[in-house]
């Protein structure tokens, strides 16, 4: 584990963040496929076409 990560993140976070995601990807002309996250980092697999 990193030495300096701190727990930034709730589930309430995660599940806020879930929705928003998506249409910031969308935004950029990308797709979020997956995401997840722990309590000091979170995991984000975005699609993008190479134009991007």
């Amino acid at each position: 584990m990193t030495k300096h990560r701190r727990a930034v993140f709730t589930g309430e976070h995660l599940t806020a963040m879930e929705p928003i995601l998506p249409e910031v990807c969308t935004d950029f002309g990308a797709s979020l496929t997956e995401f997840n996250g722990e309590d000091d980092h979170g995991h984000l697999l975005v699609e993008y076409p190479p134009t991007v």
